[in-house]
Order: structure tokens, then C-alpha cells, then sequence
């Protein structure tokens, strides 16, 4: 296999590669991403490479064609010459002058078969050479596309991740705001206010009941007194 033939075949597997397939199937699609782009971007290079060193080849076989059917014409033109002169001389009556311009114009017409024979095989392994430049060229313009489109899946991957991201840092972020909630702070301070209110109002009616039980006390030694008056009264009214 040359190496040619190899390059080609390599321009086809990846540009029939199902690059989504391949995403689906990995672990890191960015890692995956990023190693299809360098195997695509080294094998573009090494493709136009071949497809540079095809195409020379084509060109100069082209030219190489082109001298061969210039030779066709150009020793055809010397047989056509050189029987002429030998006609010419056989009708003045030099017949050894006449067989030495024919036996020139039977060299001239061996050249000239020798090369239209070379033109006539050059000109099929040509076109083999068109067509696989062609197909090269094929190739490579769906590989360009597909790296483009690689690097543009790249570039999306990679933003929706950092993306992802920051929206993982704000979730946390909030997540620790509502751990630290300053209103649950204030619903504890409220409810401490709220004891001491409440702490306030028991001290002054505990105080409140403490004057209340010294009036009944002072109620209840009025009543005594008046008790023993009245008792002191009748006793006197008896006497």
C-alpha cells in the first residue's frame, strides 16, 4: 500500500466518521473534542501533502504526455518529409537516394509509433491520477468542514461547561447564604426580646401580687380592730 493510497484511505474513514456517535459514546466529550481535532487537523496535513505530491506528479506526466504527442506530429511530419524526398528522387532516377529518404522516413515512423505508443498508455494512468487528486481534494474539503465544525462543537462545549460551572458556584453560593440566613439570626434575637419582654412582665406582676397580699393583710387587721371595738362596745353596753 503507498502511502498515497494509505492517506486517502484515512481522509475516508474520517469523513464518514459519525462524530456524534463518537461524542455519545464518551466518557469526556471535551477530551474526545479535542483529540478528534488533532488527529483531523495532522491528517489534513499530512493529506494535503499527498495530495501536493499527487498532483506534481499528475502535472508532470501531463507534461510529459504533451511532449510525447508534440514528438507524434513532429516525426510524423519528418516521415511525411523524407518519403516526399525519396519520392522525389525515385522519380529523377536516384534510386539509392530514394531508398535511403525512404529508410529515414521508416525511422522517423518507428519514432513516431514509439511515442504514440507512450501516449496512449500515459493517457489512462492520467486520468487515474485526476481522479484521485480529485477525490483527495473530495476528502479533504469534507474534513475542513467537519474540523470547523469540531472546533465549533468544541467552543460550545466548553462554554456550556463553564457555564455549568458558574452556575454550580452560584447554587452553592446560595446554598451557603441560606446555611448562614441572617433573618434566622433576627428570628433568634426577636425571640430573646420576646423572653425579656416576657420576663419583665412576670417580674411586675409578681410584684403586683406581693402588694396586693400586703393590702389583705392590712384589709384583714382592720378588720380585727374593728372587731374588737365593736366586741370592747358591747361589753360596755352590758356593764
Amino acid at each position: 500500500m503507498t502511502q498515497k493510497t494509505s492517506i486517502l484511505g484515512r481522509i475516508s474513514q474520517l469523513a464518514k466518521a459519525n462524530i456524534n456517535a463518537m461524542l455519545d459514546r464518551a466518557e469526556d466529550p471535551e477530551k474526545m473534542l479535542n483529540q478528534l481535532v488533532t488527529d483531523f487537523t495532522n491528517s489534513i496535513a499530512e493529506a494535503e501533502e499527498a495530495v501536493a505530491q499527487t498532483i506534481a506528479n499528475t502535472r508532470m506526466a501531463e507534461q510529459d504526455l504533451e511532449i510525447d504527442r508534440q514528438a507524434v506530429q513532429e516525426w510524423g511530419h519528418k516521415a511525411a518529409a523524407a518519403s516526399s524526398k525519396a519520392d522525389e528522387l525515385r522519380a529523377a532516377g536516384d534510386t539509392a537516394g530514394a531508398d535511403r529518404f525512404d529508410n529515414l522516413a521508416k525511422v522517423a515512423l518507428t519514432r513516431q509509433i514509439g511515442f504514440e505508443r507512450e501516449a496512449k498508455e500515459a493517457e489512462p494512468r492520467i486520468a487515474q491520477q485526476n481522479a484521485t487528486v480529485q477525490q483527495l481534494k473530495d476528502g479533504l474539503t469534507v474534513m475542513r468542514t467537519k474540523l470547523e465544525d469540531l472546533k465549533n462543537r468544541r467552543s460550545q462545549l466548553v462554554a456550556r461547561a463553564r457555564s455549568a460551572e458558574a452556575q454550580s458556584q452560584v447554587q452553592e453560593s446560595m446554598a451557603s447564604i441560606d446555611v448562614m440566613d441572617p433573618t434566622s439570626d433576627l428570628a433568634r434575637f426577636e425571640d430573646r426580646i420576646r423572653n425579656q419582654e416576657a420576663m419583665v412582665q412576670g417580674r411586675s406582676e409578681a410584684r403586683a401580687t406581693t402588694l396586693e397580699d400586703q393590702f389583705a393583710e392590712l384589709e384583714e387587721d382592720g378588720d380585727d380592730a374593728e372587731v374588737q371595738a365593736r366586741l370592747a362596745a358591747l361589753k360596755g353596753r352590758g356593764a
